[in-house]
């Protein structure tokens, strides 16, 4: 999993929401000093060290949150961008740190393990960009409870998005200006997504 994010769901403002999250990052920061694992931070400012496991990243996030007085799965939710292009291969997703190698119905299946488990609320490039069969199945199996969200699926693009809507492959999008190019494209996928919730 590319980026395990807190969703600080249950601060009352955009202030509160980012004074929380600075709060659990350097309680993170700590406890990951503490456990004598690597605290430099990657391109998009996170914390990047090896861990046994995805769960054991989860974990240690929640442990984090809780140190910082805040209550997993009522303050602050967790989000995930699995970015799962990244380790496709052949039709198959092969999650190293697991040493597991699933099909997309497997995959869902442990989505939705971690779903039960951890206060997750979102999952963005949950399966490949063109496994369009597998975002059909993951958003009819785990789009009541979470947000589903295509990012590399539909790049902020109005035609990719009309076909998401029309196979029901997700219910939330990531906008970025620079993926399409034109700032009349983005407009014209914000409206397609507005208009279809």
């Amino acid at each position: 999993i590319q980026e395990i994010m807190l969703f600080p769901s249950g601060a009352s403002s955009f202030s509160d929401a980012l004074r929380m999250g600075t709060e659990i990052f350097h309680a993170l920061k700590k406890e990951l000093n503490k456990k004598g694992l690597n605290t430099t931070v990657g391109d998009e400012g996170g914390f990047a060290p090896s861990l046994k496991s995805n769960e054991h990243a989860i974990e240690i996030l929640l442990e984090s949150i809780n140190k910082s007085g805040y209550s997993a799965g009522n303050d602050v939710f967790i989000a995930l961008d699995v970015a799962a292009s990244s380790f496709y291969k052949e039709g198959k997703y092969h999650l190293s740190l697991e040493n597991k190698v699933l099909d997309d119905e497997q995959m869902i299946n442990f989505y939705e393990n971690l779903i039960n488990q951890y206060p997750i609320v979102s999952i963005e490039d949950g399966l490949d960009e063109n496994d369009w069969s597998g975002w059909k199945k993951m958003t009819k199996t785990l789009g009541e409870s979470i947000q589903i969200v295509g990012d590399d699926l539909t790049v902020t693009n109005p035609k990719k998005l009309s076909y998401a809507v029309e196979q029901s492959a997700m219910n939330s999008i990531l906008i970025k200006l620079n993926q399409i190019g034109t700032v009349s494209e983005t407009i014209e996928t914000i409206n397609l997504a507005k208009k279809n919730s």
